[in-house]
């Protein structure tokens, strides 16, 4: 099993930053892809950002050059710090740690609430 805690989300102006963070624990392994995932009301969910373990990141085109994922020196936590917030970055952002060798394994944090204000 793997746990993961969300924490960092809040209420900021346009053009102002937060950082989030994601506390991996459980039966974590090597060899896994930690990523962000936002859900906007009405919308579906959307990769953010994801980090693999040997520190390979990927993001989506949207937050490019705003947003940067990384790892913490001990590897089980996860950062998202983003920049330059615009509105439309209003969502719920989701942890999530996969596997894809066995033992697979593919868990979900509760979200944290990013709110914009413009």
């Amino acid at each position: 099993q793997v746990q993961l805690v969300e924490s960092g989300g809040g209420l900021v102006q346009a053009g102002g930053s937060l950082r989030l963070s994601c506390a991996v624990s459980g039966s974590i392994f090597s060899m896994n892809t930690v990523g962000w995932y936002r859900q906007a009301p009405g919308k579906s969910r959307e990769l953010v950002a994801t980090i693999t373990n040997s520190s390979i990141t990927n993001y989506a085109d949207s937050v490019k050059g705003r947003f940067t994922i990384s790892r913490g020196s001990a590897k089980n936590t996860v950062y998202l710090q983003m920049s330059s917030l615009k509105p439309e970055d209003t969502a719920v952002y989701f942890c999530n740690a996969k596997r894809a060798v066995s033992p697979q394994y593919d868990f979900w944090g509760q979200g944290t609430q990013v709110t914009v204000s413009s």
